[in-house]
């Protein structure tokens, strides 16, 4: 198996006229067996159109997308064989049985029909659906559709599992079940996941790393496992006094930061130092605090730091990408 999940080169797509991905240039999941990436973006980003790319409904009008080292225009069946995707909105046959379309759906991936029976059952009892097996789809609530979309997403056993939005219409004890399976699909059975969610939350909670888009371009690339391992300290410090040799002592204690004048500061501690050496240091250079505030960067603030909504704080992740490149 390739290194190298997904792997964007210069990818371009057209819908009609409009340009929707405009030059993607990415690798994913490059380490090996068992990544989740996170796909975040606001509404019209482009990440469907990615999606259905990748898995060869659309055609690139320039550049090349590869899944598994499979390019997606001249090996698609290639691809396909390997992905199993979980659609946003219901793609069922209503009248069939779960047992019955999870069937269907595993023939159709290629097994056999004996395989595939047994694929199903087990798919459903994986996903807790084992006594709902044999009803109709139409008379599922939401919850359990959503988690049928998994079973037939699972049951051919993909190398790569694409989930659109999979903890929409749950409530708070299916989702955290449902985040549940998507962890054990990587730690368990060795999947890699490509995870659709507008929920930063869950993706925080899941995924190893994180692309945004805006407006058909990628604009932020962050590795969670590298951010979480750093467990940087971000200051926000507003001092009186003469500051003007303070930058230069910040190094003593392993920190960086940048003044924005009228003695306000914005430092980046490394996770073995304290906030009391900083006040320590302050003191060396007798100022006076008027206010500091200090937090571990979130999902969040990296996301509103990709669309442009708050400025960037020094120091951040060597895997962080200027915007619109």
């Amino acid at each position: 198996m390739t290194s190298t999940v997904v792997e964007l080169e210069n990818l371009k797509v057209n819908l009609g006229r409009q340009e929707v991905l405009r030059g993607l240039s990415c690798r994913l999941g490059v380490s090996g067996v068992g990544k989740t990436i996170g796909l975040l973006g606001p509404n019209g980003a482009g990440k469907s159109t990615l999606i259905l790319t990748l898995l060869g409904f659309h055609k690139p009008v320039g550049g090349r997308a590869c899944v598994l080292g499979f390019d997606c225009g001249s090996q698609l069946q290639e691809v396909r064989r390997r992905i199993g995707y979980m659609p946003e909105t219901d793609s069922f046959i209503g009248n069939l049985t779960a047992v019955s379309f999870l069937r269907l759906m595993g023939e159709l991936s290629g097994l056999p029909a004996k395989s595939a029976l047994e694929k199903a059952h087990e798919a459903l009892f994986l996903v807790g659906l084992g006594e709902a097996r044999y009803r109709e789809l139409r008379t599922y609530s939401q919850g359990m559709k959503q988690m049928a979309k998994l079973a037939q997403a699972i049951v051919h056993g993909p190398e790569l599992l694409i989930l659109d939005e999979p903890t929409n219409a749950l409530d708070p004890s299916s989702r955290l079940r449902m985040l549940k399976l998507v962890r054990d699909m990587k730690e368990e059975h060795g999947m890699n996941v490509l995870l659709c969610s507008h929920l930063l939350h869950d993706v925080e909670q899941v995924c190893d790393e994180v692309v945004i888009m805006k407006d058909g371009r990628i604009v932020h690339e962050c590795n969670l496992e590298a951010e979480r391992r750093s467990n940087k300290c971000f200051v926000e410090l507003e001092v009186a006094g003469d500051d003007r040799n303070f930058r230069s002592a910040l190094p003593e204690i392993g920190a960086d930061g940048v003044t924005e004048g009228n003695g306000r500061w914005r430092i980046v501690l490394p996770p073995d130092v304290e906030i009391r050496v900083l006040w320590n240091l302050l003191g060396q250079h007798n100022l006076m605090v008027r206010k500091l505030r200090h937090r571990r960067d979130t999902l969040e603030e990296i996301f509103l730091k990709a669309m442009g909504h708050i400025d960037h704080t020094p120091g951040e992740s060597a895997n962080a990408k200027p915007i619109g490149k």
